[in-house]
């Protein structure tokens, strides 16, 4: 089965932290009705830092959509090569062994996509398919997962790359002031990540080896996240009832694991998707866990705010970075995004290194650990 290995993940340079943001805003807004509201929002996310492609100052500047766009895609090219190159030395493997690229974004624009650009500047195979995702927001990363995972199925030995390119910053819009865009100014970041589907496994490789995926999508929802395309660009629309969606999701993720044999509030490890403090809080919530199995979201909303689509790549990056857990044990990765739309998948760990190849003692098998176990 596919092994999703070790994600790579930057962030630009230009830092704001929560303190600036605040400060930000209400000069920027200062006057607003909904300002006071907005504050306590976005005071409430947790998120410490933020990283943007261009310094604040240039950020709250609108140079107008063409020009926004040019920055897109210079950015683009400038930043992914490095997280590509270290997402294929993390899964042991070289530019033209990858026969599928996936591009996930919804900040930007580019037509061809940014994978044609990838192919002809960084020794990819002229037979790589390609496969761009623009509309699927924050859901994108997972679905990006699992899509590779669909094509190495249908494609054995096959391997996919992913790439994720999201600068949200490039979408602010200095005259929206009601209270979804408000929130938003201060919960999103920018961010690209790359990582690495192998159709097999082989010496020395780690990651999640993919076992069963799913898309869920809420009826009736497909308005609580949208854009409003307009001459100035992408207007984010949030509406407020956003953050309840995880009542009606959990069940879809225990319904899945249970489908696999498995049980969604004992698994070893979660990579879900951070999109503000009270996803995390009532996904734990009505999954029965505690708060602390999605401490590698957590870390990602902290310190980088809400990455969109490069959320969940980040979030198991800090997974791995954490240590390697025993070979088998039980996880699930999710994306929530417009739609509402949920993309998962439940995956078990594989460890390549020397040491998580031996076997284990039949008398004394190695204890896993029960990370989703309810406190």
């Amino acid at each position: 089965m596919p092994i999703l290995c070790k994600p790579a993940v930057r962030v630009p340079e230009h830092i704001i932290t929560m303190e600036q943001t605040l400060d930000f805003a209400r000069t920027a807004h200062a006057g607003k009705p909904q300002l006071p509201l907005a504050l306590r929002l976005i005071e409430n996310t947790g998120v410490q830092k933020r990283h943007l492609v261009q310094p604040i100052e240039k950020t709250l500047d609108h140079p107008g959509f063409e020009e926004r766009n040019r920055i897109y895609e210079s950015e683009s090219k400038k930043r992914c090569p490095e997280a590509v190159e270290e997402a294929l030395a993390n899964a042991l493997l070289r530019a033209e062994d990858i026969d599928a690229i996936i591009y996930v974004s919804c900040t930007g624009f580019m037509m061809p996509s940014l994978t044609a650009w990838l192919i002809n500047t960084m020794g990819f195979r002229y037979d790589t398919r390609q496969l761009p995702i623009a509309q699927l927001g924050c859901a994108a990363g997972g679905a990006a997962i699992n899509r590779a995972h669909d094509f190495c199925a249908a494609h054995p030995d096959s391997n996919v790359l992913i790439v994720s390119c999201e600068f949200c910053s490039l979408c602010y819009q200095p005259d929206a002031d009601d209270i979804g865009s408000l929130l938003s100014d201060g919960l999103f970041g920018d961010a690209v990540a790359a990582a690495v589907v192998r159709g097999r496994g082989g010496p020395g490789v780690t990651g999640v080896r993919l076992r069963r995926n799913a898309s869920y999508l809420i009826p009736g929802t497909e308005e609580w996240i949208s854009y409003a395309v307009r001459d100035t660009g992408f207007h984010f629309q949030l509406d407020r009832r956003v953050p309840g969606t995880m009542e009606p999701l959990a069940p879809v993720l225990r319904d899945l694991a249970a489908d696999h044999g498995w049980n969604a509030g004992d698994l070893d490890f979660y990579i879900v998707h951070a999109g503000g403090p009270r996803i995390l809080d009532d996904l734990a919530l009505h999954l029965g866990v505690d708060r602390a199995v999605f401490r590698h979201s957590w870390g990602t909303l902290t310190e980088y705010g809400n990455i969109a689509s490069a959320v969940v790549l980040d979030a198991l990056r800090r997974r791995f970075d954490e240590g390697p857990l025993p070979t088998d044990a039980t996880g699930l990765i999710a994306g929530f995004g417009p739609g509402i739309t949920a993309e998962m998948s439940l995956g078990t760990w594989v460890d390549g290194t020397p040491a998580g190849r031996l076997p284990r003692p039949a008398a004394e098998p190695a204890p896993r650990p029960l990370a989703g176990r309810a406190a």
